[in-house]
């Protein structure tokens, strides 16, 4: 009876979110002030207003209910809005970098904690949480929540940082690692962890660490890399384990498509696009990209953050409406697709930007 009375609560909140979502008329638009970007006949337009009072926001995600969360880094938070950017609530937590939720609706987070070790030190050590929105009726604030990383033994590894997490549809989800320790064929720092619900094997609670994704190499300038990732994000496909990764490493190709491939002789992931065989796959195409995602159609956005821009391709790897330049954005940092509109965190501008292509216009 509790969920039903949870799922229907999660309705109401829905349809309020849709019913207070900008009206899409041309008065809300500034076409005139260099924030629609040509691309050809079609014209990337700024929607109004700015959402602003962020410091150094670092992540963005839209949430399965809808709702839209955003990594508010220098102001210690995760925000969380409805699609028209009401705000609905926040969670204090150490500089969140990164944010996904699961299909269960649980929020998992990168970002920070502080501990006193045995000599009487305080550390801060980069950490993942996990956050019940559901037993909470979804007020973030009081979700309870559960530190799944560091465990004990990775205290003894200070440097290692958890910069991406991307959760699939049967509730496993994996974390990007980075770190400067990469001697050990075991468990170098540059790595991708997959967690499983624990009850997948033999039954309980919670989720457990099950350990590295194989054959990812820590320190490859080629394909199927974890040299130093930035961000991951998955195709969000049933029965799909396909995934974006982007790199900051000395790598050729600083964003790759990964698909996982299972054959009679080797289940392992490979690049979904062979090397240079598109704009996406060009050689140092981009500079510092910081995050990714994929739209409805499996097109795929990547912010570069060095390059103030997003970058848009199709499936194929081909370049379609890519748009940005310092005028509009300053080193973003993250990018997100909902219902026809795109959802860029403008990182040192401190402040969300959100755009739809003049195409979706009517």
């Amino acid at each position: 009876m509790k969920k039903i009375f949870l799922l229907f609560g999660f309705a109401i909140l829905i349809i309020l979110s849709k019913g207070c979502s900008d009206k899409l008329d041309l008065s809300q638009f500034d076409t005139a002030s260099g924030s629609g970007n040509s691309v050809g006949d079609t014209v990337y337009i700024q929607m109004s207003p700015v959402w602003e009072g962020y410091n150094h926001p670092n992540d963005i995600f839209i949430g399965h209910e809808p709702f839209v969360y955003i990594a508010d880094t220098d102001n210690d938070r995760i925000v969380m809005l409805n699609v028209a950017g009401v705000y609905l609530g926040e969670r204090k937590v150490k500089k969140p970098v990164a944010i996904t939720q699961d299909y269960k609706l649980n929020l998992i987070v990168c970002a920070q904690f502080d501990t006193v070790l045995s000599t009487g030190e305080t550390k801060t050590f980069s950490a993942v949480y996990k956050y019940d929105m559901v037993s909470a009726g979804h007020h973030i604030a009081d979700a309870p929540v559960t530190r799944l990383l560091p465990r004990t033994v990775d205290l003894n590894r200070p440097l290692r940082q958890y910069t991406g997490i991307t959760a699939f549809p049967d509730n496993t989800f994996y974390v990007a690692r980075t770190g400067p320790d990469n001697a050990s064929y075991i468990d170098p720092d540059n790595s991708i962890l997959l967690f499983a619900p624990k009850s997948m094997y033999g039954g309980g609670t919670g989720d457990t660490l099950i350990g590295r994704v194989p054959n990812i190499d820590p320190l490859s300038s080629g394909l199927v890399s974890a040299y130093q990732i930035s961000s991951i994000h998955s195709l969000q496909k049933k029965d799909s384990k396909d995934f974006i990764v982007t790199l900051t490493g000395d790598n050729s190709f600083k964003a790759q498509w990964l698909t996982y491939v299972e054959t009679s002789e080797k289940s392992a992931y490979e690049s979904k696009l062979e090397a240079a065989s598109s704009a996406f796959m060009k050689v140092d195409k981009f500079s510092k990209p910081m995050g990714a995602t994929f739209d409805s159609y499996n097109n795929i956005y990547i912010v570069d953050a060095a390059k103030d821009s997003v970058f848009k391709f199709n499936t194929f790897g081909e370049e379609l409406q890519s748009f940005g330049g310092p005028k509009v954005f300053n080193a973003p940092h993250a990018v997100a697709w909902f219902d026809k509109t795109l959802y860029v965190a403008d990182t040192y501008n401190n402040r969300i930007l959100r755009f739809v292509l003049s195409t979706e216009i009517k």
